[in-house]
Order: C-alpha cells, then sequence, then structure tokens
C-alpha cells in the first residue's frame, strides 16, 4: 500500500519548505539550499517548480507575489506543520542511531 503523500518528505522537498519560513522566489531557492547544505543538496529547476505547485495544491505554500515570469512563495500554517513533524521524525532517526551506537565507536 503506498504511503500518502507528503508523510514523509525528500531531503528536496524539506530544503525547499524550510527555505519558505520566509518569503522567496524559486532563484532564490536554489541558490539557497546548496548554500546551506554546503553543497550536499542541490535542487534543479525543473524539480524546484514541480515542487513548489504540489505544494501550492496541497496547502503548504501560497503564492504571495508575481512579476512577470518571477513568482514568490510563503509557507502556511500546514506547510510549517508538515515541516515540523518532518523535523521530528528525522531527530527521532538520529536518535536510534545514537541509542544503537552508543559506545559502539562507530559513529565517527
Amino acid at each position: 500500500m503506498p504511503r500518502p503523500k507528503f508523510q514523509t518528505l525528500t531531503e528536496q522537498m524539506y530544503y525547499v519548505l524550510l527555505c519558505l519560513t520566509r518569503e522567496r522566489c524559486g532563484t532564490d531557492i536554489m541558490d539557497l539550499i546548496p548554500a546551506v547544505t554546503g553543497g550536499r543538496v542541490c535542487v534543479g529547476s525543473g524539480t524546484l517548480y514541480n515542487l513548489l505547485e504540489e505544494f501550492v495544491q496541497a496547502g503548504m505554500i501560497r503564492q504571495t507575489q508575481a512579476q512577470g515570469r518571477k513568482r514568490s512563495y510563503l509557507l502556511t500554517e500546514k506547510g510549517r506543520a508538515v515541516l515540523i513533524a518532518e523535523y521530528r521524525r528525522i531527530r527521532a532517526q538520529a536518535e536510534d542511531f545514537t541509542r544503537m551506537f552508543d559506545g559502539a565507536g562507530e559513529t565517527g
């Protein structure tokens, strides 16, 4: 049985939502994600604009401005709740790792 959409987020989804805690346009998001992650995560324009559209349709972000082709977006309360839930899920995974490897000397 497939899981519900957005029950868990990919890294790219997570960082797009995280970027939208402040109003930003797509270009700003594409520049900010690699800067924040030290280049570990990048989002291409096709992926980004598909995600933005899906997030708008799901009510997780809203469009705030449109000037020509440039559009800006901002996280909604629903999007904030999804982002916080994902953060908690990731933290729980890290805590499980620490608990399982505690004292094993394999974390470094």
